[in-house]
């Protein structure tokens, strides 16, 4: 038998565990290496997500191994009001990746550093609307939540006051078309600014996005929309604020996803890849930004800000990233992988669409037929097969949209286990399309 069946594991995790969103795998993981987690059976599960789409050099890395038992020995936590060396020089090593921003402030989240942005531009602007896509994700927590349209909005009593939304731009199913059918991402842009400018008290702050969407369906944002919707920003007197948690560090090809489009942030907010799994974040802005930002007072003071252990993680990060040139990798095994994936959906109807950049890549699952309708339980059964099959992928379902992959392994990963987990999604897909056939059979009995 199984040892993943084992019923006082999971007796003990229904009665004492309080659900947070989703079910759980059906494995008990004991341990990760590498591209792999494995279960309570040592069975190899090729992790196409990266953990929480966060272990960017897989897991357990010699380095970062290394650096965490050396920093534990020598100080993991301070007073906050301390500083040690690590927090000043991942800082510094920080700022020359991004010029222009020249400040960091390091925490331990995604939406704690989406809390101190959002904090930060409504103290710099004296406004307090903040607008973001219809499908974000920027965490769980007050504004970060507030600015989270994806998912979580009911229940939970009223938003943020001046929380306002556009639509977020989807290529593959384009609301504004060009004459050719392509998305006509001017047009909705302009159109979306019109209803905010309509229903602003004139008070907008700043304007918080990702260049790629991954919980609203690994959506994109085409070559030139940053660009227009900063000039938008400007035009206004809001500050953009970019949340890199997932595109930042190299993932997509560019140490920062921003950079594609030549356009910097006024804030930056990063978190997952630069602790690669472990729980580190930072909001960086400019120097004139942070200057008022200090004389008017802000505050921002946590049990964890500028701790040296995550810091001295951090440095580590960068320096993998740069010693193995994982930035270049991202980009080369990325379009192997968008490759891989493309020659499945010339493979089976049901792959409607591979999009993304990098090793951040969206696999959209449709309906066949003209309309190319969303097809929520064949993801889910591709999804099943999967895991059975030793492969993690993410699949996220939102209203309106297929069942999306989302593929984020580490940059670390090697041709060959791409490869495997271009085979076991192809086997998977195959196997779901065998198993909706026979209930459809079945039905029709």
């Amino acid at each position: 038998m199984s040892r993943n069946l084992d019923s006082g594991f999971w007796a003990s995790a229904q009665k004492h565990l309080i659900r947070y969103g989703g079910t759980f795998e059906p494995a008990i993981i004991e341990r990760a290496a590498g591209s792999f987690v494995y279960d309570a059976d040592d069975r190899a599960i090729l992790d196409f997500t990266s953990g929480q789409m966060s272990a960017l050099l897989g897991h357990a890395h010699p380095k970062i191994v290394s650096t965490v038992s050396r920093q534990v020995e020598r100080v993991a936590h301070l007073f906050s009001g301390m500083l040690s060396r690590p927090v000043v020089e991942l800082a510094q090593r920080l700022a020359a990746l991004a010029p222009g921003l020249d400040r960091a402030l390091l925490l331990s989240t995604g939406a704690e550093s989406n809390e101190a942005a959002i904090r930060m531009a409504k103290l710099v602007t004296g406004k307090h609307e903040i607008v973001a896509f219809s499908k974000s994700w920027h965490g769980m927590t007050g504004a970060a939540a507030s600015a989270t349209y994806s998912a979580g909005r009911k229940g939970y009593g009223p938003a943020a006051v001046g929380s306002l939304a556009i639509p977020a731009p989807n290529s593959f199913r384009p609301r504004f078309k060009n004459a050719d059918g392509s998305l006509d991402w001017f047009t909705e842009l302009n159109d979306a600014f019109d209803l905010i400018d309509s229903q602003s008290t004139g008070n907008l702050a700043a304007f918080v996005a990702e260049p790629i969407l991954s919980s609203g369906g690994m959506l994109e944002l085409p070559p030139g929309y940053l660009a227009a919707l900063q000039q938008k920003c400007r035009e206004r007197g809001m500050l953009l604020i970019l949340d890199e948690a997932q595109t930042g560090i190299g993932r997509t090809g560019d140490m920062f996803a921003f950079q594609r489009d030549g356009v910097t942030p006024d804030i930056l907010t990063l978190s997952k890849t630069i602790g690669a799994g472990l729980p580190l974040a930072a909001v960086m802005t400019t120097a004139e930004i942070e200057e008022t930002a200090h004389d008017r007072g802000f505050l921002f003071y946590t049990t964890h800000v500028s701790d040296p252990l995550p810091a001295a993680v951090g440095l580590a990060v960068l320096d993998v990233v740069e010693e193995e040139k994982l930035v270049e990798r991202a980009r080369h095994l990325g379009a192997r992988l968008f490759d891989g994936l493309s020659a499945l959906k010339q493979r089976y109807e049901c792959v409607g669409d591979v999009r993304g950049r990098g090793l951040m890549l969206g696999v959209e699952i449709v309906k066949n037929g003209e309309r190319r309708d969303p097809d929520h339980e064949l993801g889910a059964r591709i999804a099943a097969e999967a895991f059975r099959r030793g492969l993690s992928m993410n699949i996220v379902k939102l209203p309106g949209m297929g069942g999306v992959f989302r593929i984020a392994p580490p940059l670390t990963i090697s041709e060959e286990e791409l490869d495997l987990g271009l085979r076991i999604i192809s086997e998977s897909i195959e196997a779901g399309l065998a198993a909706a056939a026979g209930l459809s059979g079945i039905a029709a009995e």
